[in-house]
């Protein structure tokens, strides 16, 4: 093995140890009991709903939420991230879900945000339910939330099946994207 090899595979060992150290930070793993999700998930929907106004709006409409207050996510060379939330139905939970991700390639840093998915058909919210791991597909559309207005709905956005609205990023990795990551229900 050449000595350049042993280095990449060295730090991609250690970016991907350090992802799931950060990721156990915030997410425990084996979850932190439906209560305490559930006042996450309180406190979550009360903030996007007075900061963004539009929001309340979009999930009047919607016919599910998928609420996920925290997603850690962070990388070196191999890089993946975490998250749980809750799946609301008529403002009442109905199932818990977890958020992975992991990666390949280019990358170092670490972040959290926060986001959620307001499931606007019927049917996209019935497979997302019926699905063992549901991945984001090209059905999602991205309502950017602009400086503590409204959430960025416009007449394409507002009439896909999935919207995503990501907020409150920090951390070193520019943008958030939900490319890639999988949802799996959980039993916190």
């Amino acid at each position: 093995m050449s000595e350049l090899s042993r280095r990449a595979l060295l730090c991609g060992g250690a970016g991907f140890g350090a992802v799931l150290a950060l990721a156990g930070c915030g997410n425990p793993v084996g979850g932190p009991g439906a209560q305490v999700l559930d006042a996450r998930v309180d406190a979550m929907q009360a903030f996007l709903f007075s900061r963004y106004p539009g929001t309340r709006e979009l999930a009047d409409k919607a016919h599910g939420v998928l609420y996920m207050p925290l997603v850690t996510e962070g990388g070196f060379l191999l890089g993946g991230g975490y998250g749980q939330g809750a799946l609301r139905i008529g403002n009442a939970t109905v199932d818990y879900y977890s958020a992975t991700r992991a990666s390949i390639g280019l990358q170092i840093g670490a972040q959290q945000y926060a986001h959620a998915l307001f499931f606007m058909t019927r049917e996209a919210l019935a497979d997302f339910r019926r699905s063992d791991g549901w991945a984001v597909s090209a059905d999602l559309r991205y309502a950017t939330p602009e400086g503590g207005g409204a959430a960025g709905m416009d007449t394409t956005t507002s009439q896909a099946p999935v919207i995503a609205v990501v907020f409150g990023q920090a951390g070193l990795i520019a943008g958030a994207s939900l490319s890639g990551v999988k949802y799996s229900r959980i039993i916190p």
